[in-house]
């Protein structure tokens, strides 16, 4: 059985991780953030030289090295790769955006 001491200095431990959690949450996003204003920039860029928007080599590229970082990591890389197709899917968006 537990001790309302122990109760208390769990509940503690809890609240603390999942305020790091929250922190790391907010890292994300701004760097999710930072991602798709870089690629707004990518696509302005593109539109400029005369490129095509959608570079399927370069995506395949960027979720395989993604994989690679997961599996350098103690991740699942299969998991990685799913979120960084998504990742792929809001650059793409924004690359768009100002066509």
């Amino acid at each position: 059985m537990s001790t309302p001491a122990k109760a208390s200095s769990a509940g503690q431990d809890l609240q603390r991780l999942r305020g790091e959690i929250e922190r790391i949450d907010r890292e994300i996003v701004g760097l999710v953030a930072q991602r798709v204003r870089l690629a707004r920039e990518v696509g302005k860029a593109k539109r400029a030289a005369g490129l095509p928007t959608l570079d399927p080599a370069r995506e395949a590229a960027v979720v395989r090295s993604a994989g690679a970082m997961a599996r350098e990591a103690g991740l699942v890389d299969e998991e990685m790769r799913a979120l960084f197709w998504h990742l792929i899917g809001l650059s793409r968006r924004a690359q768009m955006e100002e066509e």
